[in-house]
């Protein structure tokens, strides 16, 4: 699933880009298999980035992505979802809404938290539908 070597750690552990891509890719596969469209990702403007833009039901879906190690000590990965994170979201889902046209289309922010080994393999995928 990982390949060893360049940008890898010594002693194996993954980077947290590393951690942040694989993440990505399984809230990716996560939605997919729900039947969400994935419209962009990793869109950005000058208020910031959002992981994944995703239409479902004729909703358009901002997911914030947040990926952890197993026993990290930090906490949860959708605890680190703070009121700072949750507003350059919003700011930047409104310019994404501006530039598209779709500001009369309904929309949700959901978080999606995985958590993974020190390797880089699932542990755990949940999907917060309405996080914020």
């Amino acid at each position: 699933m990982v390949e060893r070597g360049s940008g890898q750690k010594p002693g194996g552990k993954l980077t947290r880009q590393q951690k942040g891509k694989i993440g990505e890719e399984e809230a990716c596969r996560c939605l997919k298999e729900q039947d969400y469209a994935i419209l962009q990702r990793n869109w950005r403007c000058r208020s910031g980035e959002v992981d994944i833009i995703a239409l479902r039901e004729d909703v358009l879906i901002f997911v914030e992505v947040r990926s952890r190690s197993y026993n990290s000590g930090f906490g949860t990965p959708q605890e680190s979802v703070d009121q700072r994170k949750m507003q350059q979201v919003r700011s930047t889902a409104a310019v994404y809404l501006q530039m598209t046209g779709e500001q009369t289309r309904q929309i949700r922010f959901d978080v999606i938290a995985v958590m993974m080994n020190h390797a880089g393999e699932m542990m755990s995928v949940k999907h917060l539908e309405n996080a914020f």
